[in-house]
């Protein structure tokens, strides 16, 4: 998981909670995680949609966070995301 956060995101280390979110992920439980801004939640999220197999959605209230994270990853080479919510034209959300 470090290796993924250093190579990939450029991470030194995980903050407080991180660690165990991520493991949480990956042995397939359903996680919620609670942090304060800017602690790094999409990392978790992230980092362990790199270590699952298929495609991982993530639920967010938030349009600008969806858009930030979206370009984000499509900015990491190899990677690739998308977005779906109600600013969307419905032929935009099939596609």
């Amino acid at each position: 998981m470090l290796q993924v956060a250093r190579k990939t995101f450029g991470y030194a280390e995980l903050r407080p909670g991180q660690l165990d979110a991520i493991m949480s992920l990956l042995a397939g439980q359903d996680t919620l995680v609670v942090m304060p801004t800017g602690w790094g939640k999409s990392a978790v999220y992230q980092i362990a949609a790199l270590l699952l197999e298929g495609p991982t959605v993530v639920v967010s209230p938030l349009i600008s966070l969806q858009r930030d994270q979206v370009a984000s990853l499509l900015g990491r080479t190899g990677m690739t995301a998308a977005s779906a919510n109600s600013s969307q034209s419905r032929s935009d959300q099939a596609a």
